[in-house]
């Protein structure tokens, strides 16, 4: 273990590197450490080499001894994923902050000294920075505008799950949390989450790219590891931690799409259909408590017609419907668009459109903005009905107004 100078003060920021056979892509990640322009004073390095074969342990004390950031080493055998790196790289971590820093990516310049600020500012325990793909894909729907306080449930910050973001340590080590080395996908989800539920305020800084997520041409990543039992894992241990913190109704409902259609309905997606007898009944039982503990049609109403369908199979045990629903989906067929109801709403006929027996239709109603054949299709507003109490306030003023109109000669 390679210890870091000792500083009378605390830093600002602890940048924590777990790291495992990371080379060369490591460079560039301590490189873009170094250029931040928070300053080498108000940040320190906690990077833990994972047991590397290739050099990657040489690289990061290499590093240490010549950069002026305080920096420790520490290097462990393998411990068979990112959760164990990354907790020891918190308990030894010293910062007011702590941002978990894959060694496969990169900081933009100003990253740290703009979320920093942003977290010193708003007061807040979560600070989500600008993502960006390098040769592979990013989420880009919460990066719409600079947020000091966003709001968890209707925004899609939901959506952002990653480790990437900075915390507040005091939020940390006072709730004790760490992530979960027993789930081996999903671990940093779970953990942020916790912090978004639990902490005071999300900021979100959208006007400068503050990460780069890289995508290695070996896709020697962990997150394209593993079967779909890991999946099944992930989303019952995201689905219970939603439960556990925010009760039934819109609010839990909004919160629950997230592991419903990111980590569970990709596994009936459309290569569903090639998939063995064998693989089906599997998933099916490791699905069937998830629907029966956490499914509700106010779930439903937030999601897309053909996920919606799908969840629906699922709930109600129909492996036969759900197949011909993934088989339409492999085949890139469009659904026609078919208004129904008073006042009419979109419906978009999926199969057994119309068929009450299998599935009603409000099953295959539009209500959240969708895209048929490069059109795009709105939900309608749904209106409110008032409470029985203020029906009957408005009865009472209606009544009330018609007898003042009412000539004098008139009333009885």
């Amino acid at each position: 273990m390679a210890d870091m100078p000792r500083k009378n003060h605390e830093p600002d920021v602890s940048v924590i590197i777990g790291a495992y056979d990371a080379m060369p892509y490591l460079v560039r990640c301590l490189e873009s450490v170094e250029a931040q322009t928070i300053g080498a004073d108000r940040m320190e390095i906690v990077a833990i080499d994972d047991g590397s074969t290739d050099g990657t342990g040489a690289c990061l004390e290499e590093f240490a001894a010549r950069t002026a950031i305080p920096m420790r080493v520490v290097r462990q055998p393998n411990s068979g994923g990112p959760s164990g790196p990354r907790n020891r790289g918190l308990d030894l971590a010293r910062g007011r902050y702590v941002f978990f820093l894959d060694a496969d990516d990169y900081f933009g310049e100003e990253a740290l000294e703009r979320m920093v600020a942003m977290g010193d500012r708003a007061g807040t325990d979560v600070v989500l920075g600008k993502i960006v793909g390098v040769n592979r894909g990013a989420a880009k729907s919460m990066w719409g505008e600079t947020v000091e306080r966003a709001d968890l449930y209707s925004s899609n910050i939901k959506f952002t799950l990653s480790a990437q973001k900075l915390f507040r340590r005091d939020l940390l080590v006072r709730l004790g949390m760490a992530f979960d080395e027993k789930l081996k996908t999903g671990e940093d989800a779970l953990f942020t989450m916790e912090a978004y539920l639990r902490g005071n305020g999300i900021s979100v800084v959208a006007d400068y790219t503050c990460y780069y997520l890289v995508g290695r041409e070996d896709r020697n990543q962990m997150t394209k590891k593993g079967g779909f039992q890991r999946r099944f894992d992930s989303a019952r241990a995201l689905m219970g931690l939603i439960a556990e913190h925010v009760p039934p109704g819109p609010r839990r409902d909004a919160l629950m799409v997230r592991p419903f259609v990111i980590t569970l309905l990709p596994q009936f997606g459309p290569g569903l259909v090639k998939q063995k007898a064998k693989v089906h009944e599997r998933k099916m039982a490791l699905a069937a408590p998830l629907m029966k503990a956490y499914w509700t049609p106010g779930l439903g109403r937030n999601l897309k017609v053909n996920e919606r369908l799908r969840l629906m199979c699922l709930a109600a045990g129909r492996l036969d419907l759900l197949l011909e629903i993934a088989a339409f989906l492999r085949d890139k067929k469009e659904p026609e668009i078919v208004r129904r109801g008073n006042p009419p709403r979109p419906h978009l006929a999926y199969p057994h459109f119309g068929e009450s027996s299998v599935l009603p239709d409000s099953a295959y109603e539009v209500t959240v903005t969708e895209w048929v054949g490069g059109r795009r299709i709105e939900a309608p507003q749904h209106k409110a009905r008032p409470s029985f109490a203020r029906r009957v306030v408005r009865k009472a003023r209606r009544t009330v107004l018609s007898a003042l109109r009412t000539p004098r000669a008139h009333r009885v």
